[in-house]
């Protein structure tokens, strides 16, 4: 079984991210299973000074929860041109500890712009490959005018907007395998 880890890096409640994750459950390859991770506002602002044995409860929690995943996968809005902010913090804490460390990742960035969140997705993902996270570019997904793909229900509105989330999922998962087969 395929562990899935699945973060919205939205915090609103209404998010069309968090419509795709949803949507995400529909088009799960077999044996995959997709855990969601909803935690992200607890996450207190990274302090260095913090990050240290006993790191604060919540940032603890997320690093269990990345650790016990096979694969990540990220759904994210583009705020400002850029990442979201809880978002960003919550990777700002898992660069020392390493839980991204050829950890196969998949980035979608979901938006009403025609340009799919293209400047989060591009710092997103050189934020992850800089913490040696596995993006493959067959894993990073833009979804433009995200409203006419899937509903904020999770709903898929087009046959070639399920296609393409299968396809980035079945990327991660692909990559999951490989990854084990040179483990043994």
């Amino acid at each position: 079984m395929t562990r899935i880890l699945a973060v919205c890096g939205s915090l609103r409640a209404g998010s069309f991210n968090n419509g795709v994750l949803i949507a995400a459950q529909a088009v799960l390859p077999p044996a995959t299973t997709l855990m969601r991770y909803n935690a992200l506002a607890e996450v207190p602002a990274f302090n260095p000074d913090q990050d240290t044995e006993e790191v604060p409860a919540a940032v603890a929690h997320w690093r269990t929860a990345l650790a016990a995943a096979d694969a990540i996968l990220i759904a994210s809005p583009e705020y400002a041109f850029g990442v979201p902010g809880a978002l960003k913090n919550a990777l700002d804490w898992v660069v020392s500890s390493g839980e991204f460390v050829d950890k196969p990742t998949a980035v979608i960035t979901a938006s009403s712009s025609g340009a799919g969140g293209d400047k989060a997705s591009a710092a997103l993902v050189q934020t992850l490959r800089v913490m040696s996270a596995s993006v493959s570019d067959d894993a990073i997904l833009l979804i433009p005018q995200v409203a006419i793909h899937f509903g904020l229900d999770g709903e898929i509105k087009h046959t070639d907007s399920a296609a393409s989330l299968g396809a980035v999922l079945a990327t991660l998962c692909n990559a999951v395998h490989d990854r084990e087969k040179d483990t043994v």
